[in-house]
């Protein structure tokens, strides 16, 4: 375990990281969430962070100390909330619409527990909409890239709703990446804003 620390460590602070986006990976699940007239009213949200982020992330905040993969009642307790900082302007990596387009502004995070499993962090939210409705159009992504969001977890909806996803396509958004850099300053800490151009597309129809 200390060897596994001291390699990702070095990994971290290594020059090719600085340069390369992005840092963080996250498999995320979403579901939707209706009311009893089967209207869409909000998003249960499931971030499973990579194996090298957690592993940071709990030496940070001394945890796991005996190295045995396994978090007690009382340490989970001190990683409970621990991504649910957000700042003003924050939209939580998240991006909701209606098809026929228009943004939704999604409620603040409420939090729904914290886990730790094979060497992984997991971590769950609830979004609420503004008003429910009966078709949704979503987004996970962060427009800085620094974090990459996956949808591993898949999305789920009650009976009554269709949900549909349209995969990113991913030689075009690198193609979109190479273009912007060429015109940026050679800065380790500047990277176009080129996220969205990653992100999956998820459809939800509900009647």
């Amino acid at each position: 375990m200390f060897r596994t620390l001291i390699c990702a460590l070095a990994l971290a602070l290594s020059p090719f990281a600085a340069l390369s986006h992005p840092h963080i990976f996250v498999d995320t699940t979403l579901r939707l969430v209706t009311n009893a007239s089967g209207q869409i009213t909000g998003v249960e949200v499931t971030w499973a962070y990579d194996d090298l982020y957690s592993l940071l992330l709990l030496e940070d905040k001394q945890l796991d100390g005996d190295y045995d993969g396994k978090l007690t009642k009382a340490e989970l307790a001190q990683l409970d909330g621990f991504d649910m900082q957000w700042v003003d302007g924050y939209m939580g990596d998240l991006y909701a619409s209606l098809p026929a387009g228009g943004a939704l502004d999604l409620s603040g995070p409420t939090p729904m527990g914290v886990a730790f499993d094979k060497g992984r962090i997991t971590t769950r939210h609830l979004r609420t909409l503004p008003q429910p409705v009966d078709q949704l159009v979503l987004r996970a992504y962060d427009p800085t890239f620094y974090t990459a969001y996956d949808l591993t977890g898949g999305v789920t909806a009650p009976e009554g709703c269709a949900v549909q996803v349209q995969k990113a396509d991913i030689d075009a958004a690198q193609a979109r990446v190479a273009e912007a850099l060429k015109t940026m300053p050679a800065d380790p800490d500047d990277y176009p804003e080129v996220g969205d151009a990653f992100a999956d597309t998820v459809q939800v129809r509900c009647q």
